[in-house]
């Protein structure tokens, strides 16, 4: 990972990042949601 960063601006590394990042909360939020509602029903 540390190899391609060098290839891009840190700016673009740093929003690339935190794209994924709220990415993954959401889908691990969406994952939760539907583990919940199951598990009440």
């Amino acid at each position: 990972m540390m190899k391609f960063l060098p290839l891009v601006n840190w700016s673009n590394g740093i929003v690339m990042i935190a794209i994924f990042g709220v990415v993954c909360v959401a889908l691990v939020g969406i994952v939760l949601v539907f583990l919940s509602s199951g598990k009440k029903n």
